[in-house]
């Protein structure tokens, strides 16, 4: 296995118009978009999660994972052309790539979100430019605090956090955990490091 992976996020929404076409019509459309996922599935991880009754603005979200970039086209162009996709719209899209984090010891993951965690938690932000003129340990000493505030208040993690090196602005941070309320309400609290991000929106 590679030591480091391509990530995908893709979020869909589903047009209303959609949920009055012919049941047939729309089971068919499903099935074609399940097949595309099942085939890519076979030999890569793929996870699906469902954001409806959380955001009025997606609907589904697909994470999906590869060391070849090819594998993630092929797979977009293939799941593009199914029935429920092209009744869909993409509002967000993020492609990344696991790597070690500089701020723990912990080593690159080849792949997140495996486990049997019931939510995935995703953390785009972007970063003011003063950020990056800090010092390296001024950064860390940042960085320690948020993970000291998971680590401190739940021993027994409510979720795992996942470093992640963005190949686009935003730079996304993400999750999987057992417990929503934990993870929001973690990331909700004030931190040094604040002041230094521009846009941020879990």
């Amino acid at each position: 296995m590679a030591d480091r992976t391509f990530a995908k996020f893709t979020f869909f929404k589903i047009d209303p118009e959609w949920r009055r076409r012919d049941p047939d019509l729309r089971a068919a459309d499903k099935q074609e978009f399940l097949a595309a996922c099942d085939d890519f599935a076979l030999d890569r991880s793929l996870r699906a999660y469902s954001t409806i009754g959380t955001r009025g603005d997606v609907d589904l979200v697909l994470l999906s994972q590869s060391p070849n970039l090819d594998d993630l086209h092929t797979f977009h162009v293939v799941l593009g052309q199914s029935g429920l996709a092209k009744w869909s719209a993409t509002p967000y899209s993020f492609l990344s790539m696991t790597k070690r984090s500089p701020y723990s010891e912990e080593g690159a993951r080849p792949q997140i979100c495996v486990s049997e965690r019931k939510y995935l938690f995703l953390y785009p932000m972007v970063k003011q430019r003063r950020w990056y003129g800090l010092s390296a340990d001024e950064r860390l000493a940042s960085m320690a605090w948020r993970v000291s505030q998971t680590v401190v208040a739940h021993p027994r993690p409510a979720a795992r956090f996942t470093s992640r090196l963005a190949l686009q602005n935003p730079v996304v941070c993400s999750s999987s955990g057992r417990i929503p309320t934990r993870i929001v309400s973690v990331m909700a609290s004030r931190s040094p490091w604040s002041q230094l991000t521009r846009q941020h929106s879990p």
